[in-house]
């Protein structure tokens, strides 16, 4: 519906592509998960932050409708994370250590492009990703590495394991990127974007989690999960009208 929509709009100058290629990319959080209430009487306040960075490669294939890219991708993670927390009168504790993770994406990006000459166009862009959880490990203090969903050392307000669509995430995304053609039908791209993720359904439950704790009716969770990312591609156009 998509396809046929942007060929009636724009008529003219409407082209279609299909083609594959990699993904380089980082990501940053500064979170900071706050919480202050009363439990039997007795006032209880929680500190908790996350400091994460992590480092994003894999490939992806796609299908370009000139002024829309749909691309599906698979993409591995690897991190380093720390996450304090402190109850207050009480003693703090600390985790941190390494993890992986393997996500399956679909991403929709609107894109609008200016040709510069024969060869060289380039276009801002705009659009969402959507990540799907396939993998979620990291490390004990021992260097033992374990499956977050194993339910033995993350739990839930409730005490149960966390499932991997509780870390599928939504990701808001901007950039540019510039197209060169080798010859009539054959093109390479280069893109670069930054993105800002969405809160997910984990976070939600570490909200749950410090109602239950504190006594707290509305603990407050601040900070941003965003990073850049490039993507080198090589594409076919397989269709072109008023070109």
């Amino acid at each position: 519906m998509f396809l046929v929509g942007a060929t009636m709009v724009f008529g003219e100058g409407f082209s279609l592509s299909v083609g594959a290629g990699g993904i380089l990319g980082g990501v940053f959080t500064r979170y900071t998960l706050r919480a202050d209430g009363v439990v039997a009487d007795e006032r209880v306040r929680v500190d908790a932050d996350q400091h994460m960075n992590q480092f994003d490669y894999g490939f992806f294939a796609f299908i370009d409708a000139t002024y829309g890219t749909l691309s599906v991708f698979f993409q591995n993670g690897v991190n380093s994370f720390r996450e304090p927390i402190l109850i207050h009168d009480f003693a703090g504790i600390e985790r941190s250590g390494q993890g992986w993770e393997t996500v399956l994406g679909i991403s929709l990006m609107g894109r609008w492009p200016f040709r510069l000459n024969e060869r060289l166009s380039v276009f801002p862009m705009l659009g969402m990703d959507h990540h799907i959880s396939l993998s979620q490990r990291r490390t004990q203090a021992d260097g033992f590495i374990y499956d977050r969903t194993d339910g033995i050392r993350e739990q839930d307000a409730d005490g149960n394991a966390f499932r991997l669509s509780d870390f599928n995430s939504f990701w808001v995304n901007l950039g540019g990127g510039m197209d060169f053609d080798i010859r009539d039908n054959f093109f390479v791209r280069s893109e670069l974007l930054y993105g800002f993720r969405l809160m997910t359904r984990y976070e939600r439950k570490n909200l749950d989690m410090m109602r239950a704790m504190t006594g707290d009716p509305s603990p407050s969770l601040g900070g941003l999960t965003s990073g850049p990312s490039i993507r080198l591609s090589a594409g076919w156009r397989f269709f072109t009208r008023g070109q």
